[in-house]
């Protein structure tokens, strides 16, 4: 990992405790889920259990148990041994019948929560037991159209996403490649990040790709940009918003392609599918760059990362995934990944794959 001090101002303070705060309440959710609804803790009075065995006895899909099991290792109550198989700690046998005194009447006060309901139903059910005909939050689904089709609702949601794209944005374009070079933003939303980009980088182009109604918001986020920066009066010229599906349409070539909390938000079997076509964008010699928050290769935290892969398993189709499953796409996709791990804040983090040349 390359700790990149200069790339966050002194002045500028670590706002990770807002995304964790605020995703807080999805951690208690998958608490009481575990403990009143499913037994998970049940689950090793004969011993250590691995997450197969966990998977098949809880009666969860893969998206479901990686959500769960690392959030209740990550909380303390599960851990992971060296042949890859979970155990209760001292903390968690205080969450089973068997352990007297336990706490499992104390988390009964919220139990029968609505949210705490639905988090477990969403559990058994690999997300919401009816999924919406507009699609599973702002999530396109299957051939039908996306949500952010529609005017209000693209609007709604790249400006709630503004304020952090904004304030991540330099401390990304500080780490990206430079030079005369252009830079693909897939599903880039306000399109902050290309704007810094271009900023820091006087001899790039860049395209913005998303949905049309998302863009029309995104040229409003660079007028923004250009009236904070002096120095962006020329940005304008250097930047295109192109229209388009990232699962359907043909990418245009580029030399850098940048997938912001992109990831996350889909199944592995459509991440597999977006590593190959964001491979098929790049030219020779480019370069994929991953920025998201990562799971441990251990399955038990980050923290903060654990909060988010349960809002996102509430809210889309997708989890946090971990640094080697992303790996994985990206060779799979004919890509050699760089073992470089470059910080950001919030808990976010570059990681990059390149094209031979």
């Amino acid at each position: 990992d390359l700790p990149f001090p200069s790339m966050i101002a002194p002045n500028i303070p670590e706002l990770a405790p807002i995304m964790r705060h605020s995703r807080a309440i999805q951690q208690t959710r998958l608490l009481v889920a575990a403990t009143h609804h499913l037994n998970v803790f049940e689950q090793f009075s004969d011993g250590p259990r691995t997450l197969p065995e966990l998977q098949q006895a809880l009666g969860l899909k893969e998206r479901a148990v990686m959500v769960l099991i690392p959030a209740l290792c990550a909380m303390g109550f599960l851990r992971r041994d060296a042949a890859g198989k979970f155990s209760l700690t001292d903390q968690g046998r205080y969450l089973t019948l068997g352990m007297d005194p336990n706490f499992l009447g104390y988390l009964q006060f919220m139990s029968e929560d609505p949210g705490v309901v639905e988090m477990a139903q969403r559990l058994r059910h690999d997300g919401p037991r009816e999924v919406p005909s507009q699609g599973t939050a702002y999530i396109k689904e299957g051939d039908g159209a996306s949500p952010m089709d529609d005017p209000e609702t693209a609007r709604t949601l790249t400006l709630r996403l503004a304020g952090r794209a904004e304030h991540l944005s330099p401390l990304t374009a500080n780490a990206l490649p430079k030079g005369k070079k252009h830079l693909l933003d897939v599903a880039g939303g306000s399109g902050f990040y290309s704007y810094a980009w271009l900023l820091a980088n006087p001899e790039g182009t860049a395209t913005v790709l998303d949905r049309p109604a998302v863009l029309k918001v995104a040229e409003e986020c660079l007028q923004k940009f250009c009236a904070k920066n002096p120095a962006a009066a020329d940005i304008k010229q250097r930047v295109r918003f192109l229209g388009g599906d990232m699962l359907a349409d043909e990418l245009p070539k580029t030399d850098i392609l940048l997938a912001f909390s992109l990831f996350h938000d889909w199944p592995t079997e459509t991440c597999e599918q977006l590593a190959k076509r964001f491979a098929a964008a790049l030219n020779p010699g480019g370069e994929l760059w991953v920025h998201d928050e990562f799971l441990n290769e251990e399955l038990d935290g980050p923290m903060d990362a654990i909060g988010y892969s349960a809002h996102l398993f509430w809210v889309t189709k997708g989890r946090i995934y971990s640094r080697g499953e992303h790996y994985n796409w990206l060779t799979q996709a004919g890509l050699k990944p760089s073992s470089l791990r470059v910080p950001t804040s919030m808990n976010y983090s570059l990681i990059s794959a390149k094209k031979d040349g």
